[in-house]
């Protein structure tokens, strides 16, 4: 019998498509990408990836984040957070870094310093 070879050839990562919702807690260990819908909690050990359809009322705790679409709730990232011009926040932050691009919406406080290790997840 011959035996199956299995090559991974990119990353990997979770990935929640325009049209879906969840409601409910996420837990991840890789990199997740919102293109849907979550009424809920994000913990990410990875990247978080809210797209220009995406929306999450709600809160994120990861490792990094880029913000397209829109968050209503707190936003805690260890390292980088990147808001695009599209983006639209309604909460606090918490990250090490922030990017913002112009147009980009912020409604809320900000804490920049660092907070130490990548988010635990259950």
């Amino acid at each position: 019998m011959a035996k199956e070879v299995v090559t991974n050839t990119g990353a990997m990562y979770n990935a929640l498509t325009n049209g879906s919702k969840i409601v409910g807690k996420i837990f991840a260990d890789s990199d997740f990408r919102i293109d849907g819908e979550v009424e809920g909690t994000i913990t990410c050990k990875g990247k978080v990836v809210i797209g220009q359809k995406g929306y999450l009322k709600g809160s994120i705790s990861c490792l990094n984040a880029e913000i397209v679409g829109k968050v209503e709730g707190d936003i805690m990232v260890a390292e980088t957070l990147f808001l695009r011009s599209t983006a639209i926040i309604n909460g606090d932050v918490k990250t090490k870094m922030l990017m913002v691009e112009p147009s980009a919406v912020f409604n809320g406080t900000c804490s920049m310093k660092d907070f130490g290790n990548t988010p635990e997840t259950e």
